[in-house]
């Protein structure tokens, strides 16, 4: 029995095939999803409705992100919010263009009941973003730090390598989990095509968006797959970039 992480998606439906094919899941594994799942390629409504599917047949648990809030108040209430339309809602309206009523109201309940982080068996967090409160996630007083905090990632990336959790001046933020697994700040920023590690958080949002890839992790031996290049897949389209 393994367990997997995949980190972002945004509406790459053709590279998450890619990573699932690759990652050969079987019955009794088990899932993560980063968060995420929309805005950027063409293909948002389309991961949606395969994941509402795949849930039924492998044990998954769905994070959210902060582009699956936008994407939920637009199922719910039409509301365009400026933001998310210029940073992949419009992509994502478009491609819901085939559904109906009814099946965008099955995807705004999809949405809706995405917890904000899971905490498995061996006290490790995952969680789309980060979080700020030094007593750990359940004593967070904004929620959407959940889906929009950065700084427990560049806390971790500007840490001493030879810090241990032992140490006074390890950071009390990290010190609460064996092991964060986060999305929302892609790798490519930092000149990685490939999941990073710093301390003890592992981020596997490795560019899907832009001109990286959608990966998949073992989160016990860390053995990782990846798709193509998600742009290739998508040669007439930008996704999140600007050219």
């Amino acid at each position: 029995m393994s367990t997997y992480a995949i980190g972002d998606i945004h509406g790459g439906f053709k590279a998450l095939i890619q990573v699932l094919n690759k990652l050969e899941v079987k019955d009794e594994d088990t899932i993560i999803f980063m968060g995420d799942y929309v805005d950027g390629w063409s293909e948002s409504a389309q991961v949606i409705a395969f994941l509402m599917d795949l849930s039924e047949k492998i044990n998954c648990v769905f994070i959210k992100g902060n582009h699956d809030v936008w994407c939920e108040d637009w199922l719910k209430s039409d509301y365009v919010n400026p933001t998310w339309y210029i940073h992949g809602g419009k992509e994502t309206m478009e491609s819901y263009a085939g559904f109906s009523k009814e099946e965008k109201l099955a995807h705004h309940a999809f949405f809706n009941d995405m917890p904000w982080y899971h905490i498995d068996d061996e006290n490790r967090l995952f969680i789309h973003a980060g979080f700020t409160s030094m007593h750990g996630v359940g004593k967070e007083a904004m929620a959407s730090s959940f889906s929009t905090d950065r700084t427990l990632w560049e806390m971790a990336l500007g840490l001493d390598k030879s810090l241990t959790k032992d140490s006074p001046k390890y950071p009390n933020r990290l010190k609460h989990y064996k092991e964060i697994f986060i999305g929302h700040t892609p790798t490519i920023n930092f000149n990685s095509f490939e999941p990073m590690h710093a301390a003890n958080v592992w981020n596997i949002d490795t560019g899907a968006a832009f001109f990286g890839r959608i990966t998949g992790m073992n989160v016990d031996t860390k053995a990782y797959v990846q798709s193509d290049i998600v742009k290739d897949l998508y040669p007439d389209e930008k996704g999140r970039n600007r050219n």
